[in-house]
């Protein structure tokens, strides 16, 4: 792999020196330009900060008051000797990949992505670039997502279930993205859906945004579980189990996330389900996205890392791996996807 002009890797985050600015940073930096609100990839300290429209209103909510930018999907913009632009990266609302050029050199920082349309997040772009910055989370080839609409099916039937059983359904999903995701899933026949303070939260500002929400009824200290009957609950994984949700009495967990699709995991969960779904590409979205980019040089951020840079190498690609403090899907924070 050539040494590539446009950007580089340090111990601060993916820097351009022609524009003199940093990618998503782990370490407060002037000048950040941020792929997507959650928090590991938008992080507080930066002295200024460019994003998606789409994106601003959730860091805002999460970083407090922060010197900020905001830019449309396909606009241009000209920093130092670089022309920078924001492309869907299709991850959740707002998220975007950035497109760097150089002297006619391009680069794509992908950020977090998956290809999939939800219906709900900008569609991914395929971006043509000479390199392509891509996560690996599930980057393995037992990591292969079902259609929306069966994984929907499969979760209103656990949902109705629960209701015909006298149980509230408790669904764990992160906050930004995955959370609404859900809601645009579930079948409001079955009974009302509750929501908890941190999903609730986003769930304004994404509405005050245009964008269309099922109603939802916030699940705070008020709430009197006896009076919604049949409900589903969307929390954060880290809110399961926990003295606010034993409240509701008789009940049944569930897990959304793409690390349902291992056994051993699914086990480890004290929840009675798990579902199979991300916002991050499964093994054959994250192998057609790096195919459409044309990108002979690919960096391998974060995931699976050696498996799926081994691969690319062995079907002609120029990969490598490069150390970064991102951290993909988990199964306990409350903010990620």
């Amino acid at each position: 792999m050539t040494r590539n002009p446009v950007l580089t890797f340090t111990d601060k985050g993916i820097y351009c020196p022609a524009g003199d600015f940093y990618i998503d940073p782990w370490r407060p930096v002037e000048r950040a330009l941020i792929t997507h609100g959650h928090a590991d990839h938008a992080r507080w300290g930066m002295g200024t900060y460019l994003a998606t429209h789409a994106a601003l209103p959730v860091m805002r909510h999460r970083l407090g008051d922060i010197s900020a930018e905001g830019i449309a999907f396909g606009e241009v913009r000209q920093i130092g000797d670089a022309r920078v632009s924001f492309h869907p990266a299709g991850h959740v609302p707002g998220s975007a990949q950035i497109r760097v050029e150089v002297a006619g050199e391009v680069f794509v920082a992908s950020g977090d992505y998956k290809i999939v349309d939800d219906g709900l997040s900008e569609p991914f772009e395929p971006i043509k670039c000479h390199h392509f910055i891509t996560e690996s989370t599930f980057g393995l080839p037992v990591f292969r997502w079902a259609e929306q609409r069966d994984v929907a099916a499969e979760i209103n039937a656990w949902w109705a279930a629960c209701a015909a059983a006298g149980k509230t359904a408790f669904l764990g999903a992160y906050a930004l993205g995955k959370a609404q995701r859900l809601m645009t899933m579930l079948d409001a026949d079955i009974g009302p859906l509750l929501t908890h303070t941190a999903v609730e939260n986003t769930n304004t500002i994404l509405r005050n945004q245009g964008v269309a929400l099922p109603d939802t009824v916030l699940a705070n200290g008020e709430l009197n579980p006896k009076d919604h009957p049949r409900a589903i609950v969307i929390a954060p994984p880290s809110a399961l189990g926990s003295a606010w949700a034993r409240k509701f009495g008789p009940q049944e967990t569930g897990f959304a996330s793409g690390w349902m699709a291992v056994r051993g995991i699914r086990r480890r969960r004290a929840g009675d389900r798990g579902f199979v779904i991300s916002d991050h590409a499964d093994w054959a979205g994250l192998v057609s996205a790096i195919r459409d980019t044309e990108a002979e040089n690919i960096y391998v951020t974060h995931g699976y890392t050696d498996i799926f840079t081994r691969y690319l190498n062995e079907n002609g690609w120029n990969a490598k791996v490069v150390p970064t403090q991102f951290e993909g899907e988990t199964l306990d924070q409350g903010e990620e996807a």
